[in-house]
């Protein structure tokens, strides 16, 4: 079965950019330009682009163009740190325990949430992240197996998922949400809170150039973590970089 117009035009952009030759905030040839290039109508273009912008490896300024997006900042507010090395920062003793390492069929908001089909296969864990031998977070991990193939066969006590993914799929983009929720009694359970207390859970779905790679939870009691972020403002006279 041929390839799909649309799909030949999305691989064509991610090589460019993959290989270097199209730069960070450099633009792309229009709908148009692509539309000739590929003989395809303008609307087939218009849909490579669009699907490249929602997965954040392009950026579209009205009246400006199609640009590639910068991939060195992967969240305006926070930053993404490997657990473990935040632990060892602070001098503290870091180590996990994987509860959960399977595949599962992934439902309804699993695969929205993966850019997936709904009841495909997709990867899942659960780890729970120790400071000084008590529990710090549980990260519950959902992983697209077409960009992480090898996902059930890392050991996670020696390196964690994020350090797995930014391997194998080098991370381009982050989106966060933030919110104090009441844990489960499975959670309780997980991080040995015998009083009920609020809990900082954040919902993180991360891309690579080929798309969307996993989508977390992770969830730590709300006495013993917190986040924080700094923004530094920067002039600049470039329009494409204001």
């Amino acid at each position: 079965m041929p390839t799909p117009k649309f799909t030949q035009i999305k691989q064509f952009i991610v090589d460019k950019i993959r290989s270097g030759l199209w730069l960070e905030n450099q633009r792309v040839p229009s709908e148009n330009e692509l539309a000739k290039q590929f003989a395809v109508s303008r609307m087939t273009a218009r849909r490579a682009l669009s699907e490249l912008t929602d997965t954040g490896i392009l950026t579209r300024s009205q009246g400006l163009g199609t640009f590639v997006a910068s991939f060195k900042s992967q969240s305006s507010l926070l930053e993404i740190k490997n657990i473990a090395h935040e632990v060892k920062e602070r001098n503290g003793n870091y180590s996990c325990t994987v509860q959960v390492l399977e595949s599962i069929n992934a439902v309804a908001p699993i695969a929205i949430a993966l850019g997936v089909e709904v009841d495909s296969v997709v990867y899942r864990s659960v780890i729970i992240h120790n400071e000084n031998d008590s529990p710090l977070q549980v990260e519950e991990r959902f992983v697209n197996p077409l960009l992480a193939k090898d996902y059930l066969q890392q050991n996670f006590t020696a390196l964690t998922p994020h350090e797995y993914l930014s391997t194998v799929a080098p991370l381009t983009q982050a989106r966060h949400t933030v919110e104090a929720i009441t844990p489960s009694s499975e959670m309780c359970q997980w991080l040995n809170l015998y009083n009920e207390e609020p809990c900082l859970q954040v919902i993180r779905r991360t891309w690579s150039v080929n798309g969307i790679v996993s989508f977390a939870r992770l969830i730590s009691p709300g006495s013993k973590y917190r986040l924080g972020g700094q923004l530094t403002f920067k002039n600049n006279n470039k329009a494409h970089n204001a």
